[in-house]
């Protein structure tokens, strides 16, 4: 094996040019498919994280349905908002931990010294969205809890919209204006980053019924339900259902599962995969085309050498392997070249872009050699029988 190891790579540093023609297919198809399966590895591992960090035990309600037969609040429907007496309801259901009615806006907020102002997302929620979303505060603390559906001249606030409107000083204490709501800040929350891309530390929360009041919304944005562990997701989400569904007479609204929400985010990566699983296959075939006319031509080419290897008394089998050896190390030097140029690639768009997710596990990198060793393995077999073929006579006499 040495020495077929050591012949197949003289003869494929003898022929440079032709060899890396041969291989610029497979090393393109491996380059290409390894690189945007590590974006795509990356973007994933980079989802999981971010939803990660905000619990994983929680159910989404949202208004409307996803999946519907029927056009509501015209054949009988319901059309009835999510409201905060349903969050209320669902709280008495088994197995469910805790509710957070969610209302959503955007307003102007001032205050501070200089009576700054920035427009920024304002959340209303209860203060149970400190475990359920994992948040902390990181001084003051959340308004009292009590019936929601009350409201309060409250509100905490994000460590940077609190940086921008009083700068290093102590917001605590001091009233910011909403809109035109004039709040008391009681607490400064922890920074927090971004999820998705969107600044958590550049917001404002208050009281769910006073964000209602100041948006003058009808309905809430969501509502979420934390309950104890993975396996009550089911049962907790049949229970949401069946009780929301009795007080809106029909099932106008969707009920979202974060593991839900993965498998559909895994469906597309999925999808994203098998199509550059495509291209990269198409690159491969040209790839396997070209070892594959460079192996026939080599053998056109060598038939007084063979003719003296089987005159020395190597045997078929012999010739034929060392022509395979050849072909896999041509399939292997492309792989292990586009392999190369693919990690060069990532590491070059993590210094460029530093917030782009990119990661290569292990096991791309050792199944994008081995596709590449069997591509050439596959490229060679009719050059290798070719050359197995020939009478050692006939291929003496044919120079």
């Amino acid at each position: 094996m040495r020495d077929l190891i050591g012949l197949a790579l003289r003869t494929i540093a003898s022929q440079r040019l032709r060899s890396a023609l041969s291989v610029l297919g497979i090393a393109i198809g491996i380059g290409a498919v390894v690189l945007l399966t590590s974006i795509g590895e990356g973007t994933r591992r980079y989802v999981l994280e971010e939803f990660s960090q905000f619990g994983t035990s929680i159910l989404a309600i949202n208004p409307g349905r996803t999946k519907t037969s029927g056009i509501p609040g015209i054949f009988g429907g319901s059309t009835r908002p999510l409201t905060i007496d349903d969050a209320q309801a669902l709280l008495r259901l088994r197995g469910v931990e805790s509710v957070v009615p969610v209302a959503y806006g955007t307003a102007r907020v001032s205050g501070g010294p200089r009576q700054l102002s920035r427009n920024v997302p304002v959340y209303g929620v209860t203060p149970g969205i400190q475990e359920m979303w994992r948040f902390r505060v990181r001084q003051g603390s959340f308004w009292e809890a009590g019936d929601p559906r009350r409201g309060g001249p409250w509100c905490v606030l994000g460590q940077k919209l609190a940086r921008e409107l009083f700068g290093a000083a102590s917001p605590l204490g001091e009233f910011v204006r909403v809109g035109d709501t004039r709040l008391r800040v009681v607490g400064l929350m922890e920074a927090k980053g971004t999820m998705l891309g969107v600044d958590i530390d550049d917001v404002a929360y208050v009281p769910v019924a006073t964000a209602m009041r100041l948006f003058n919304l009808p309905e809430l944005l969501e509502i979420d339900v934390q309950f104890g562990n993975a396996s009550l997701a089911r049962p907790v989400e049949a229970e949401v259902t069946r009780l929301l569904a009795s007080r809106h007479g029909d099932e106008d609204f969707t009920v979202t599962s974060q593991e839900a929400m993965l498998e559909v985010f895994g469906n597309v990566m999925d999808v994203i995969t098998l199509s550059v699983g495509a291209i990269g296959g198409i690159s491969l075939l040209v790839g396997a085309i070209g070892i594959l006319t460079m192996m026939w031509i080599a053998v056109g080419e060598r038939v007084h050498e063979i003719g003296l290897v089987r005159a020395f008394g190597a045997s078929r089998h012999q010739v034929r392997l060392l022509f395979l050896t050849e072909a896999a190390a041509l399939g292997l030097v492309g792989g292990g070249a586009g392999l190369a140029g693919s990690l060069a690639a990532c590491a070059l768009l993590r210094e460029v872009v530093p917030g782009l997710p990119v990661h290569t596990p292990l096991r791309y990198a050792a199944a994008a050699l081995a596709v590449a060793l069997a591509t050439g393995l596959v490229s060679g077999v009719l050059p290798a029988h070719r050359a197995a073929s020939l009478d050692p006579i006939e291929a003496l006499r044919a120079e």
